[in-house]
């Protein structure tokens, strides 16, 4: 799945709010290749209006792609931690905004 994400020139990341310690463990438990950015304040969450969206406290599941001039192209933010889009489902919204 990588690949496609290479061939589109397309990079991932992931913003936690855990400390690096926790991020890390979950990117290395999920076995994730994604860049992992410590958020462990929850200043990016609040500046994106992602955290405390379901009154949990914390940062609701988010999805942002950013164009190539940095503006926000598209949205998906969960309902629930399980509600997130498969990577299919992110490269085909690449696909659609971006060729």
């Amino acid at each position: 799945m990588s690949q496609q994400f290479e061939e589109l020139d397309v990079s991932l990341a992931a913003i936690s709010t855990d400390n690096i310690e926790d991020a890390d463990k979950m990117a290395e438990m999920i076995g994730s290749r994604l860049y992992v950015l410590v958020d462990a304040e929850a200043q990016t969450a609040r500046d994106y209006g992602v955290f405390d969206l379901h009154g949990d406290g914390v940062a609701a599941p988010a999805t942002f792609i950013i164009d190539p001039d940095g503006g926000i192209a598209a949205v998906h933010i969960g309902r629930d931690i399980t509600d997130r889009p498969t990577p299919d489902q992110i490269l085909a919204e690449v696909d659609r905004l971006f060729r």
